[in-house]
């Protein structure tokens, strides 16, 4: 089949959940001889070609800053990306069977339904989180109104949808979208059970740091916890707008022998670092998913998230079992649940092991990929 994947970011030159999934969506379609190309916005050096082996990726966007100072997503960008996607396909659109994309940032969607009636390809959207009325004012001001409705525009697009978690499928409804079919996996690694190895007394933290993800709540946090684990340290991995934030905090509170701010590390680091963390920690108020929950449990260790209205990592936690859902991302509601890991001890280790081997094949990426591959294949050509 000749497929067409669309996202604005590849990884590993952007990092995140998303840019993870279509990278490994990719090299296993082109692994299994399909045609697949790649339309994204260029984030390397002009005059570099980006390297995914079986895959012809190809900027249809110059290279632009995607996110504002503050954190916050521009628009711009995503208005580019949308017309480079609509000018490809209404000029190649006819030879893919399928167009592939992330609903975000929602310009491609409105772009490949309104080249699909000529071109007739079947359009598949991954709906990775869908936002509430309430969060796109928020993020936007007064300008939220249109990113929702925006956003109810692409859901009426006729499509294939898949949702990541039962929140976004069930928002997806809600907003008159499709019934989509929940893909459980995104973990790419070892499906065997973790050995379980001692932990030493370190949270570790892996992620962007931009402000959905509240890296900066982990330093009072881990403040308050060393009032009862005096050894207590603490790893975080990843960078981002909240950097700045992280650092002065960590230089107020006085915890620089006690924090390490590791930057982006390879993926082997970071999971080195699990195996004999504490546990992971991932304060963050809006997750389409969580898949460092899953690494961790991979590793035999449990984590501490936060509930909220848009956190559907906490659907990766059973309580008790392979960790602990904090009330919020308060220092004491963080350092509660982070001396409760330390209290259940090897226990909480050997339960987490458990539950990943108990629920590694609904969570591993091949599980998703194999529903992906049938939708591609469903009826004829619209």
């Amino acid at each position: 089949m000749r497929i067409c994947l669309v996202y604005d970011c590849l990884f590993p030159h952007t990092v995140g959940g998303a840019e993870r999934w279509y990278r490994n969506l990719a090299e296993r379609l082109g692994a299994d001889g399909h045609e697949v190309i790649y339309l994204t916005l260029r984030q390397w050096p002009r005059g570099e070609r980006a390297d995914v082996p079986g895959v012809d990726v190809r900027a249809v966007g110059p290279r632009m800053g995607l996110y504002a100072r503050g954190g916050r997503r521009r628009i711009f960008p995503p208005l580019v990306f949308g017309a480079g996607v609509l000018w490809h396909l209404a000029v190649h659109g006819r030879r893919y069977d399928a167009v592939h994309t992330a609903s975000f940032p929602y310009f491609s969607v409105l772009a490949a339904a309104a080249v699909r009636p000529l071109r007739r390809f079947r359009l598949v959207v991954d709906w990775h989180e869908v936002w509430s009325r309430d969060y796109w004012r928020e993020y936007l001001g007064p300008a939220g109104a249109a990113g929702w409705w925006t956003q109810a525009l692409c859901g009426r697009v006729r499509q294939r949808a898949f949702c990541f978690s039962r929140l976004f499928a069930r928002r997806l409804r809600e907003i008159g979208g499709p019934e989509a079919t929940v893909l459980e996996g995104e973990y790419a690694g070892s499906l065997e059970r973790p050995a379980v190895q001692p932990a030493e007394q370190v949270v570790v933290f892996a992620g962007r740091h931009i402000p959905e993800k509240q890296a900066p709540a982990l330093v009072p946090a881990i403040a308050r916890a060393r009032e009862r684990l005096p050894d207590l340290r603490c790893e975080i991995y990843g960078d981002g707008p909240d950097r700045p934030e992280v650092e002065r905090r960590v230089a107020e509170a006085g915890l620089a022998d006690t924090i390490a701010l590791r930057g982006f590390a390879p993926g082997d680091e970071v999971s080195a670092a699990l195996r004999t963390a504490l546990c992971m920690v991932l304060p963050s108020r809006r997750e389409g998913y969580g898949l460092i929950v899953v690494e961790a449990a991979a590793a035999g260790t449990p984590s501490v998230v936060v509930a909220g209205p848009d956190n559907a990592a906490t659907e990766l936690v059973e309580e008790g079992d392979n960790g602990f859902v904090a009330p919020s991302a308060s220092a004491g509601d963080l350092a509660d649940a982070i001396v409760r890991v330390h209290e259940a001890g090897p226990a909480l280790r050997e339960s987490t092991a458990d539950w990943f081997e108990r629920n590694a094949g609904r969570l591993s990426l091949e599980s998703s990929l194999e529903t992906v591959l049938d939708s591609y294949r469903e009826g004829p050509r619209r």
